[in-house]
């Protein structure tokens, strides 16, 4: 399975990530990118976070005003069924960074601007299984660029 980097976000202050082109990637997480509260994100179990662009559609369809990056997200694919991703699976870059899912990334109300009504948990794994964020721990560092394709190997999602 393949997918494409559609979309790379980072930011300085925390909220909200900001898009650039790409991202320098190191084992406890993405350079230049700030976590507010560090006991909740960021470390090298949740080094990276990544979304897909699908659901993010389906959801600005549904009428939320989410966007790529609004809910805090670094990488954002394209081109792969998100519901087969889960713990264990393994994305390989071209550019040759490699990252594996550790978990789902619990929502919380610092991304409730981007859902209508605030219903941030439209992307919580137990209300909704398969429309989370997931958190990855970093193999092998480098640099992500936009428009780079990855390989997917998934792993059962529990």
């Amino acid at each position: 399975m393949h997918a494409t980097v559609r979309h790379l976000h980072r930011s300085d202050q925390g909220m909200p990530k900001l898009p650039v082109s790409s991202i320098d990637v190191q084992v406890e997480g993405i350079v230049g990118d700030i976590q507010r509260d560090r006991r909740y994100h960021g470390g090298p179990q949740r080094a990276v976070c990544i979304f897909s662009s699908e659901v993010i559609d389906q959801l600005r369809d549904a009428g939320h005003p989410i966007t790529p990056g609004a809910t805090g997200e670094n990488v954002t694919l394209g081109g792969v069924d998100w519901s087969a991703l889960g713990p264990g699976t393994t994305l390989t870059f071209d550019g040759g960074v490699v990252l594996e899912v550790t978990s789902d990334a619990p929502p919380c109300p610092t991304i409730e601007a981007a859902f209508t009504d605030g219903a941030f948990k439209t992307i919580a794994e137990k209300e909704h299984p398969g429309r989370s964020r997931l958190y990855c721990k970093v193999i092998t560092t480098g640099t992500i660029a936009v428009g780079e394709r990855v390989a997917i190997s998934t792993a059962a999602r529990a």
